[in-house]
């Protein structure tokens, strides 16, 4: 059945507009919600459908993805405001965190209340779906909402001021401040089409992070430091990335906001068990190089390494040649491939592209290249920072520094049994 069919289906047993189910259907299909689901709670939301009971009310702690809709008192921690595209058209949520005394909840409201960070509310037949495994409240037509003038005390920090160690994706009207380490503008394919963007790195005293603002604005540049309010956190390869919309507001801090200049360090185990960090360091030892190190060919239409000449999307291409290593690093908890590019890689091997050219040439062999680098890292200790991402394929470093280890080995051996135990 199309959508058309399914809001047809539900207005017609509802006996009300089939254009009005149909939006509402599509809101929550725009957020993955199975179209049973869906369904479920229009039926419910026009008091048909359900089990004829009243709408329970709960603790935040004691709501699950197995109620359909409750009614809660909380504290309003924080309220962000953004736009999401569905059937050609743009429609503004509003979003953030919610609180009682036993617990916290994500919301999205689809009408927009005029909720304020700080402030009580009673929420009247708010609907419950899943989201990333937890529940999450959705605000609706069918919610009430009553101002409730004795505040509730909450254990949970109002406003959405966060560390950008704190954050995590999914979080949302959030308000950080940090320095604007690196900004580029960059051209994106986006649903509206070709989308100018800013793409960078963010840091404060705690961590560094990805940075994107969707609608450029002169203040998000590299070497500012700023407060931006209204933000959202999406995942970005296994690990937190800052994003600012166009209703976010971006301001220069009176005081330039102090980075940490070294990267927080993990035993490899437990870095790879976090599902990415995008600024960590990690020490161990180059135990091999994989194949597609030392002196390979890229497309130069997407950068994939080639073979004979030959990509896998663009077929038959002029090949261009790049460096590239891809070293097995092991610190006895476990291991992970850590990437070097071409500028690090002309470093360990001792020379340019130019001079790889050269040495493959007298040798008549591709592969003497990778050799040399082979000599020159396996068995050998090595500091590496940068950003690690894990997936199905396994775990990689894109390495930002790549420096020989002078510590001595009986320190660095009870230094790694500490962070294996933490």
């Amino acid at each position: 059945m199309t959508l058309d069919d399914h809001a047809e289906e539900v207005a017609s047993d509802l006996g009300v507009d089939t254009q009005e189910v149909k939006r509402k259907l599509e809101k929550m299909a725009e957020y993955n919600v199975p179209m049973s689901e869906a369904k479920q709670s229009v039926r419910r939301e026009y008091g048909s459908g359900g089990s004829g009971t009243e709408v329970p009310t709960r603790d935040v702690s004691e709501i699950s993805t197995d109620d359909s809709n409750v009614g809660v008192t909380v504290r309003v921690l924080s309220v962000g405001k953004r736009s999401i595209q569905y059937s050609g058209e743009r429609e503004v949520i509003f979003e953030g965190e919610l609180a009682d005394g036993t617990g916290l909840i994500s919301y999205t409201a689809w009408e927009d209340f005029g909720l304020e960070p700080g402030e009580t509310v009673t929420l009247g037949n708010a609907g419950v779906r899943e989201w990333e495994g937890d529940p999450e409240l959705n605000l609706g037509e069918a919610t009430d909402v009553e101002r409730v003038d004795e505040p509730l005390e909450v254990s949970y920090e109002i406003g959405g001021e966060a560390a950008l160690a704190e954050l995590e994706p999914g979080d949302r009207g959030v308000a950080v401040e940090g320095h604007i380490l690196e900004c580029e503008s960059k051209t994106i394919d986006g649903r509206d089409g070709k989308t100018e963007i800013l793409s960078g790195v963010i840091g404060d005293e705690t961590t560094r992070l990805p940075l994107t603002d969707w609608k450029p604005r002169p203040q998000v540049a590299a070497g500012e430091s700023v407060r931006i309010e209204n933000a959202y956190v999406r995942e970005f390869r296994g690990a937190p990335s800052v994003n600012v919309s166009e209703f976010s507001t971006v301001t220069p801090t009176e005081q330039p906001v102090t980075v940490a200049e070294s990267a927080p360090r993990y035993a490899i185990q437990a870095a790879v068990a976090g599902g990415g960090i995008f600024d960590v360091e990690l020490v161990g030892n180059v135990v091999g190089v994989r194949d597609g190190s030392g002196l390979i060919e890229r497309c130069p239409e997407c950068g994939r390494v080639v073979q004979n000449d030959q990509c896998r999307s663009h077929g038959a291409v002029e090949a261009e040649d790049d460096l590239r290593v891809k070293a097995i690093l092991d610190d006895g908890t476990g291991t992970v491939t850590v990437i070097l590019d071409e500028e690090r890689t002309a470093e360990v091997y001792g020379g340019g592209i130019e001079t790889a050219r050269e040495h493959a040439r007298d040798a008549m062999d591709r592969a003497v290249v990778a050799e040399q680098i082979r000599e020159e890292l396996v068995g050998r200790a090595f500091r590496v920072r940068g950003s690690l991402s894990v997936d199905e394929f396994g775990a990689n470093l894109d390495a930002t520094t790549f420096e020989t280890v002078d510590e001595d080995p009986a320190t660095r051996a009870t230094q790694l049994l500490e962070e294996a135990q933490t």
